[in-house]
């Protein structure tokens, strides 16, 4: 992959299904972070790791003793370890390298959003399907529950909400995601709002208010951590800038609270400290079929949006200019819903999953080819035309035409160990401590057979050369019945005298190698086949039997 040869003046998002990756049936996607390689998740536990650059299968792992669907699948940010969430509540952290689980907890309930932390592989968060968002830490194995309501508005009876027969109030599916540097946790719940948590205290410092009070049922944060998507049950996309520092965003946000304790500050307080965090920004919808939306992210450089559709009988993609909120393109695929979706962090490329068949399909650009850049002279013919060369155009040039003066500083030394930056990368992505690549472990061979001959030969090997005998000798009971015959060599009458004295001696010659000490059957078989081969005139003919030469 080379950016720089990219055409900076072509659009920038996908247009066309280029291929299908086809490994079991996905369930959801995740590209690593910096799209060389690709998990998906599949039905029957299984994980794929595909090598996009190749389209290649790199690495399959599973746990062997369950065979539950995942859910979802999160990258660390080194792309070393995975995080897989099933359907039994398993929640593992597998180490993609070793194909090792290194480590595992069984949750409450069923996770359908996992993420990473970006800088701890063993904090994650997972967001269960009918409670409160949970971070996990693998290395003290505990976990621990998010506050989605602000307390403050449930003790003043503002949160209308059922209960449970055990008297808990029940949660709808509530999702959380982390910042850029890992030191908050955005929330987002059922009443429309979205609650800045600090990793550390696990308290919250701020609520964002969202326009309507929808629920909101997703979060996806851009690759700079400048913007935040915000998906709601009102069929609509909000943008979000983040307002907050990249560096100390938690300090920055305790720093908002003019002298004032955290105890005492009210849910009014959050929120007009909210107000400082989030800025509204644009929003994104159907506005002819008001369609749900299942799934939204970022292009790599945060210029797109695109939003799956959830309509159960369509693979609809729209994809939106960030900045000016215009609709772009729809993406349209195959007459099936549509389950996870994934955009590539450097090139303009989606994938997309199924739901019915469980393929992940990969839109990429039409693009078109440009011949005339080859060369400034190069011109494009329609159809082709006789060309007539001039008298000079392949003479040979004199040696002193052709020397010419070098460009290049001999002297001038060339570093080959510095790395030049790539622009699509952060300074925080562009390190090369993390794994971008597997390597390809190549598929033993099928033994080969070596003693196996072909059915046809077996006549060499299972029969000896023997002078054939007369009927009073002790093999005229017919024992030797059942042994195949060997072929000998017959000529035709018209033959010459010294064709024919070639021909004894090649007789001879063969008389030798049908001797079982001095030559194996597959020496006869060469030497048979090579006589063939290069005399036109010999057939191969059956020898006949000892009962047809002896005398009436």
């Amino acid at each position: 992959m080379n950016l720089s040869l990219l055409d900076p003046f072509q659009n920038d998002f996908p247009e066309v299904i280029e291929e299908y990756l086809e490994q079991g049936n996905a369930k959801c996607v995740s590209f690593n972070r910096r799209g060389t390689l690709l998990a998906v998740g599949c039905a029957d536990g299984t994980c794929v790791i595909w090598d996009f650059d190749t389209r290649g299968v790199a690495k399959e792992f599973r746990d062997p003793s369950s065979s539950a669907s995942v859910t979802n699948v999160s990258w660390s940010k080194n792309g070393r370890y995975l995080l897989v969430a099933a359907t039994d509540r398993s929640l593992a952290l597998w180490d993609v390298a070793s194909s090792t689980k290194v480590h595992a907890m069984t949750l409450q309930q069923t996770a359908f959003l996992v993420r990473v932390h970006p800088a701890n592989p063993s904090l994650c968060l997972a967001c269960p399907m009918s409670n409160a968002p949970i971070l996990v830490d693998f290395d003290s194995n505990t976990s621990h529950a998010l506050t989605v309501f602000a307390h403050k508005a449930i003790e003043n009876g503002n949160v209308a909400r059922s209960k449970a027969s055990n008297g808990t109030p029940q949660f709808f599916p509530s999702v959380a995601c982390f910042n850029k540097r890992g030191d908050l946790i955005f929330v987002g719940n059922s009443k429309g709002e979205v609650l800045i948590t600090g990793t550390m205290s696990r308290e919250v410092q701020a609520i964002v208010v969202i326009p309507g009070g929808a629920v909101v049922r997703h979060l996806s944060l851009s690759r700079s951590g400048q913007y935040l998507l915000i998906i709601s049950n009102d069929r609509i996309i909000r943008l979000y800038e983040v307002l907050l520092p990249i560096d100390g965003a938690s300090q920055a946000v305790s720093a908002m609270s003019d002298g004032q304790s955290h105890d005492s500050m009210s849910a009014e307080d959050l929120k007009q400290r909210g107000s400082k965090c989030f800025q509204y920004f644009k929003e994104f919808q159907d506005r002819v079929n008001r369609a749900q939306w299942r799934a939204a992210c970022f292009s790599g450089d945060g210029e797109y949006v695109a939003g799956a559709s959830a309509v159960k009988g369509e693979h609809k993609i729209h994809i939106w200019n960030s900045k000016t909120g215009q609709l772009a393109r729809i993406l349209e695929g195959p007459k099936e819903g549509l389950t996870d979706l994934a955009w590539h962090l450097s090139r303009p490329i989606v994938a997309s999953v199924s739901m019915t068949a469980g393929v992940v399909y990969i839109w990429a650009k039409d693009y078109t080819e440009n011949w005339s850049a080859f060369a400034p002279d190069f011109e494009e013919l329609e159809e082709n035309e006789e060309y007539v060369e001039r008298e000079d155009e392949f003479d040979l040039m004199p040696e002193t035409e052709k020397e010419k003066p070098s460009r290049v500083d001999e002297d001038e030394e060339v570093d080959i160990m510095t790395a030049d930056k790539v622009a699509a990368f952060s300074d925080s992505d562009d390190s090369d401590d993390g794994l971008n690549f597997l390597p390809t472990v190549p598929l033993p061979d099928t033994p080969e057979q070596q003693n196996q001959v072909p059915q046809s030969l077996h006549v060499f090997e299972d029969s000896k050369a023997e002078p054939c005998s007369t009927p009073d000798s002790d093999h005229s009971n017919g024992a030797d019945g059942n042994k195949s015959r060997l072929f000998e060599v017959s000529y035709p009458e018209s033959l010459s005298e010294d064709e024919r004295t070639t021909d004894s001696q090649r007789k001879r010659k063969r008389n030798v190698l049908d001797r079982p000490e001095k030559a194996s059957s597959s020496q006869k078989l060469a030497f048979f086949t090579e006589k063939s081969r290069s005399d036109p005139q010999v057939m191969m003919t059956p020898s006949p039997s000892c009962e047809e030469l002896s005398p009436e």
